[in-house]
């Protein structure tokens, strides 16, 4: 068992969290499938709410369902951008906010909240805690494209609902994330957001009580 890392081994890992970036703009280059299952395959290390494991992944390859989420993210798109106005809706209409065109891999992932494994333990009264575990899988899962070359894009400007109706998904299935994969245009460690003036980072807040 590892008690601790050495320094070097600390600093590699921030300095991959530091370029795990949302991508956006992606090559049309193919993903070799042994890269993208390496990728998937941290999904088995990931920890869950009473070991629930209730992720669920579908592969987005169809041109019908690709259109599909193409044509959902558009519509989303247009009521966003109508709620902003002035300099603020031109500053958005600028914006790339998908890599859904370019992107080679589509994952669409979900939560199932029916699962009976872990026998609901953790989760009777945060059962919100399983669309976490979901989400805590989907950063590791980001990691590990990051040390690949690999780029991955989260596209939250959709309809949930239309999306599991496209899909097929079980009722009990919630959307917690429609991940786009590829090889990035571009490298950069700074969030495109902040290099587009949309919004800077802040100072993190720390309270005691």
């Amino acid at each position: 068992m590892v008690d601790t890392f050495p320094d070097e081994f600390r600093n590699q890992l921030l300095t991959l969290m530091a370029w795990r970036r949302d991508v956006r703009r992606f090559r049309s280059d193919p993903v070799p499938e042994a890269v993208l299952m390496r990728c998937l395959d941290t999904f088995r290390l990931a920890p869950s709410v009473g070991l629930s494991e209730p992720w669920r992944v579908i592969r987005v390859q169809s041109d019908t369902a690709r259109a599909a989420a193409l044509d959902n993210y558009k519509s989303a798109n247009a009521q966003a951008l109508a709620g902003f106005d002035g300099d603020r809706a031109e500053k958005y209409s600028q914006l790339k906010l998908s890599g859904m065109a370019e992107a080679p891999e589509h994952l669409a992932i979900f939560c199932d909240d029916s699962t009976t494994q872990g026998s609901g333990l953790g989760a009777g009264t945060m059962p919100e805690m399983r669309r976490y575990s979901v989400v805590g899988a989907v950063t590791l899962m980001w990691l590990a494209a990051r040390s690949e070359g690999l780029g991955m894009g989260w596209v939250s400007i959709l309809d949930p609902d239309q999306l599991c109706y496209d899909l097929n998904v079980p009722d009990a299935w919630s959307l917690v994330a429609y991940m786009c994969v590829g090889w990035p245009e571009e490298q950069a460690d700074t969030p495109e957001l902040e290099r587009t003036g949309w919004e800077h980072r802040h100072d993190l807040i720390i309270e005691t009580r």
